[in-house]
């Protein structure tokens, strides 16, 4: 996969990543860990990845019981200490920051899942043989943690992904500077090891879900992702070099980057929006040499949504902020877009910042001279998501409803889980959901099937 050294967070170009931390580096790093009881880091991880585990054990220099700890508590850890906002999770209570800085634990689980490779060590395993079939509808997160779950067990699973290629929003919704594509291939090859089938390319119609069930499989694991784009009704919206985040993002992707990069090259590009995929779609267009890079945010710098790295980040590349505003219309010329008109915001109740309280303000007025919109106000999920899991009650929103465990379904043999329940989420909260629908699969398979006993997947 591609790295390179940075000193700071000014990006050269848009596809390469970060390189990770050395041995020397890492150990360095668990050398400044204060083994904690009870520690703060490992309870605040979604996904149970237990920080303070393995980094106890890389200081003390069981190097393969650490990675055995990293890939058997998260099967995406390495992919996870990429894209997580750390500084917002594990690293949040880290007892190293009231002395010093908070200890990288991104940097030590990213290189543990490396070194790993590097040493040919894969410590997934699979259990004997068993007679489960799991269907899984969605190849992110959520699709991958529960497919692997199951798979150690022992169980049969074959992933349905429509795409050409398995990662979901990892392979089409994060740019390649966050999460490389060579990076999330060698993360799915570890569980392709574990037998699991990937039917990509292969779009799951109307009752999808039941039809599965009907053709052999003992359960399914809903996890389709959102992918509806959130449309903005604005005058203008049709011109030429308007587009939304997730076609931007997935055009990086593709095997021929030349028209987005084409598109924004010297030019000055506005995104409309104040999440980490604002900042990703910023911070991107900027590294292929657009101009000027604006973002316009109705909230304040403080309310943004995005993960603090991210924002450090669009910063660092020099991307300009127009918080507390919004755009009002498009301008255009034969077709194509040349301008932006908007207007500064204020909330009407001093304290209160939901979008009823914004009001804008009078004799704010500004223009920007622009030739590239990005839309980048969030994911909804696919009206289609209904048709697919006819079987399954569904929120006004579109979302699966589940009980109080958040995987199980009306039906008992359908689970679901990532963002088709939670709504756009983390990528640790959807391996989080994978990880608890796996568990259940296995013990309504054990039930089925009654027979040697399995063992519950806890902290490793």
């Amino acid at each position: 996969m591609k790295t390179k050294h940075r000193i700071s967070d000014h990006l050269q170009n848009a596809t390469d990543m970060a390189q990770g931390l050395s041995l020397t580096q890492a150990m360095n790093e668990a050398a400044r860990c204060h083994l904690c009881h009870d520690a703060p880091c490992s309870q605040s991880c979604p996904a149970g990845t237990d920080p303070a585990t393995f980094i106890r054990k890389l200081r003390l220099r069981n190097i393969k019981g650490a990675i055995r700890t990293v890939k058997g508590n998260n099967v995406l850890s390495g992919i996870c200490a990429l894209v997580c906002p750390t500084e917002q999770l594990c690293q949040k209570g880290c007892v190293a920051a009231g002395m010093d800085k908070a200890i990288d634990i991104g940097g030590i689980q990213r290189f543990l899942v490396e070194h790993g490779w590097e040493m040919k060590f894969n410590p997934l395993e699979k259990e004997e043989k068993k007679s489960g079939k799991l269907a899984v509808i969605g190849s992110g997160p959520a699709g991958l943690s529960c497919a692997a779950e199951v798979a150690m067990a022992g169980h049969d699973v074959t992933i349905f992904e429509s795409m050409e290629k398995a990662g979901g929003v990892l392979r089409y919704g994060v740019p390649s500077f966050r999460l490389h594509g060579d990076f999330l291939d060698r993360e799915l090859k570890d569980l392709k090891e574990l037998g699991i089938k990937f039917n990509c390319g292969k779009t799951i119609t109307r009752a999808g879900a039941e039809g599965l069930l009907k053709k052999g499989y003992n359960a399914v694991f809903f996890a389709p992702g959102t992918w509806k784009t959130v449309e903005l009704n604005l005058p203008g919206i049709d011109l030429k070099n308007v587009c939304n985040a997730r076609d931007f993002l997935a055009e990086m992707r593709s095997a021929d980057q030349t028209k987005i990069a084409q598109m924004v090259k010297g030019k000055n590009v506005a995104v409309y929006g104040g999440g980490s995929v604002a900042m990703d779609v910023a911070t991107t267009a900027k590294s292929l040499g657009a101009n000027k890079v604006y973002i316009i945010y109705r909230r304040s710098m403080k309310e943004m949504p995005a993960a603090r790295h991210d924002l450090d980040m669009a910063l660092a590349n020099y991307v300009i902020f127009r918080p507390m505003s919004i755009v009002t219309e498009l301008m255009g010329e034969k077709g194509k877009l040349i301008s932006l008109k908007g207007i500064e915001t204020d909330w009407k109740k001093p304290g209160e910042t939901s979008s009823a309280n914004l009001v804008p303000v009078e004799g704010t007025e500004f223009n920007l001279k622009v030739d590239v919109f990005v839309t980048a106000l969030g994911y909804q999920a696919e009206p289609a998501s209904k048709e697919i899991c006819a079987g399954v009650s569904f929120s006004k929103k579109g979302l699966v409803e589940t009980r109080n465990d958040g995987v199980t379904t009306a039906n008992p043999l359908i689970f679901a889980g990532g963002d088709i329940v939670r709504g756009p989420a983390l990528v640790v909260e959807a391996v989080a959901d994978g990880k608890k629908a796996g568990q259940k699969i296995i013990e309504l398979f054990q039930k089925e099937h009654p027979g040697k006993k399995v063992a519950k997947r806890g902290t490793r």
